[in-house]
């Protein structure tokens, strides 16, 4: 598969390169560089992107990740993922610290063990995720929907979940020391002593 003249195909050095409105469904970017590239507006539905260098990329108004294998994938720090579409995602080990992930769909995305460190999660949807072990200390989660969402181990310290949904949410271990939990739904949430809010 070609786009502009490169490549796509596993581990490509696509570092800066121009690939703004591709149509890159289901391409098999595993290891691919794709360092300062210019995807804005691209489709990425379905793309294979394991163990890929965003770092720096422009995924601005991409249709982006949907059913993706994102595993260890590295986003540059301040990635720009406002109303990105990770339904089903697959973010293990991701590094996502300071996202904008403002009103992303992050519906049933597996988050385990990522970095999210002072990201705006704000108004995001994480209904049924897995954030085991995520890191999330210090980010905003305001009015986001955690409903049935995985937060066993997670770091909350000091996270905004001011109006957010966790009705359901397990929190088994989680460290909320200084998380801002005023107006959150804790309706039948198992708390970090495993005991059941109601």
């Amino acid at each position: 598969m070609e786009f502009n003249g490169y490549k796509i195909e596993p581990a490509a050095d696509l570092t800066g390169a121009n690939l703004s409105g591709a149509d890159l469904r289901y391409a098999n970017l595993t290891r691919a560089n794709l360092s300062g590239a210019n995807l804005h507006g691209s489709d990425l539905t379905g793309a294979h992107l394991t163990r890929a260098n965003l770092t720096g990329a422009d995924l601005r108004g991409a249709n982006l990740l949907r059913r993706s294998d994102l595993t260890g994938v590295y986003l540059y720090h301040g990635a720009d993922l406002q109303n990105a579409d990770l339904t089903n995602a697959d973010l293990t080990g991701a590094n996502l610290a300071a996202a904008d992930l403002r009103c992303a769909n992050l519906t049933r995305a597996n988050l385990t063990g990522a970095g999210l460190e002072n990201a705006n999660l704000a108004g995001a949807d994480l209904t049924g995720a897995n954030l085991t072990r995520g890191r999330l200390n210090r980010a905003s989660l305001h009015a986001a929907n955690l409903a049935g969402a995985d937060l066993t181990g997670a770091n909350l310290w000091n996270a905004d979940l001011i109006s957010a949904n966790l009705n359901l949410a397990n929190l088994t271990g989680a460290d909320l020391e200084g998380a801002d939990l005023w107006n959150a739904d804790l309706t039948n949430a198992t708390m970090p002593d495993g005991s059941i809010h109601n």
